[in-house]
């Protein structure tokens, strides 16, 4: 299979310099994912969109959905009263295709907001700010990490579209009704081969490589687990819960929200992410969790190959994101579906009037194609869109956002 060699040893060095000579899965996906130069958002190997990609976000389909985006981003503005700068920070632009879709449509139809905007771009991955840069030449954009921007400094929004997937998370399972957390060894570490071993094992890493990376199940390796757990008001030791049953806690959501709650000073944080409440996350029929790993627009769920080559995902628990929120003085706004989100911000319209365009009849059917996409409660349109805000008056606060105003 295709892994990258250095990563692998890499994460097998990792391993072996660890206490017990295992890591958590978190360490292991965070590796796989960000460790410098190797991982797949580090390196070269991250590819998004149709030709060649891994895979595709919404706005790779149409400049409708930033659009769309960009109607929403423009009413938070008047509600907050139009404050100069009103700081728009993305997090996780992808190839900035979304920031650029945003930024045309504002300079062309809200000339005195696109004035007023201050468009911040917080990118992990090297590779894809490289891109976003390109992309993104002659507009306004500042990039910054999260360490730059102090606390109580943004009055506007944050904002992202398929971040928290992409998170590093920990993953468990019930063994005997208790919870045990999975982590990641290697074969050569196995001797003899515990009967608590997943089937889930790595590939061969090369020629003079005689190990996999295999997993182990142990003690949680941290009480946060549990913590969480008791946050989501889940009790997975209830007999509705079988044996064996897995799935993933993502600790580093919190941590992420923590800090972004901690830098806006007057706005909201609006989250667009595949995902379901914590009730349908952890449901007792969904055993084996939702991890993926997408390589080439295939899907699968074994992270232990193709490593650092493919992306590596998990679902979002959109009701630890409230209830933390909620901890770190952000108000619930709303949840909704992205197809509800986008029909309420015009969706709708723009579909009805593609029949007086005059363009190729190849042309509109792909564009009302890719319009549908997005609103297809199988696809895109079932993605959750949740809008948190932090300092916001009465009169503010009672003003409804026009993405949260669904028809009657």
């Amino acid at each position: 299979m295709d892994s990258n060699p250095a990563l692998c040893a890499a994460i097998a060095n990792q391993i072996t310099t660890s206490p017990q000579q295992r890591i958590t899965f978190a360490q292991f996906m965070d590796m796989a994912l960000y460790y410098p130069e190797h991982g797949y958002y580090s390196s070269d190997a991250v590819k998004i969109g149709f030709q060649g990609g891994d895979f595709f976000t919404s706005p790779n389909l149409c400049a409708d959905f930033g659009e769309l985006l960009a109607e929403q981003f423009f009413q938070m503005w008047e509600i907050l009263g139009k404050p100069v700068p009103f700081s728009l920070v993305e997090m996780g632009a992808g190839q900035g295709l979304l920031a650029l879709h945003i930024l045309k449509y504002h300079q062309q139809h809200y000339p005195d907001f696109f004035t007023a905007l201050e468009y911040i771009i917080v990118e992990k991955s090297p590779t894809l700010r490289q891109e976003q840069q390109q992309h993104l030449q002659d507009l306004p954009v500042l990039w910054c990490n999260f360490e730059d921007i102090p606390p109580n400094a943004i009055a506007g929004c944050f904002f992202s579209n398929e971040l928290v997937d992409a998170f590093p998370v920990y993953q468990f399972i019930l063994e005997t009704g208790e919870l045990r957390e999975i982590y990641v060894t290697t074969s050569q570490n196995l001797t003899p081969q515990p009967p608590s071993t997943s089937p889930l094992i790595g590939e061969g890493l090369g020629e003079r490589s005689n190990f996999a990376f295999v997993e182990v199940t142990g003690e949680p390796s941290t009480p946060q687990l549990a913590k969480y757990l008791d946050l989501v008001e889940m009790d997975l030791t209830e007999s509705a819960y079988p044996d064996g049953y897995r799935s993933e806690i993502n600790l580093a959501a919190l941590d992420w929200l923590s800090i972004v709650a901690d830098r806006l000073q007057r706005g909201y944080v609006l989250t667009i992410d595949y995902g379901y409440p914590a009730s349908r996350y952890y449901n007792p029929r969904r055993s084996q969790g939702t991890l993926q790993c997408y390589y080439h627009h295939r899907f699968h769920d074994n992270p232990y190959i193709n490593i650092g080559r493919q992306d590596i995902t998990a679902h979002v628990d959109f009701t630890a994101l409230e209830r933390w929120g909620e901890k770190c003085n952000l108000k619930n706004v709303g949840f909704i579906q992205q197809g509800l989100f986008l029909m309420a911000l015009g969706l709708g319209d723009r579909i009805a009037a593609l029949s007086d365009q005059k363009q190729p009849l190849s042309q509109l059917l792909q564009h009302r194609d890719a319009l549908h996409q997005l609103i297809d409660p199988t696809g895109l349109g079932g993605f959750g869109v949740l809008i948190q805000s932090k300092g916001l008056d009465n009169t503010e606060t009672s003003q409804p956002l026009k993405g949260l105003t669904v028809p009657e």
